[in-house]
């Protein structure tokens, strides 16, 4: 919930019109907890992508 919170706004699109209607990939080596591929997707279908798809390397486990 702290990661989201702390990312909320930090991303924005400025050239709309390039993404308008397109499908795109997000690509990041390591997710931890997904609050980036959540917060780049909302702002990017937000501003007009078509669909937004996101894959990483890795994945943070935590084991307890």
């Amino acid at each position: 919930k702290e990661r989201k919170e702390n990312l909320k706004n930090a991303f924005a699109v400025r050239h709309s019109d390039k993404i308008k209607n397109k499908r795109i990939i997000l690509i990041d080596d390591v997710s931890t907890t997904g609050a980036t591929f959540d917060e780049c997707a909302r702002v990017l279908k937000s501003a007009g992508a078509a669909e937004v798809s996101a894959i990483s390397a890795a994945r943070v486990c935590q084991f307890e």
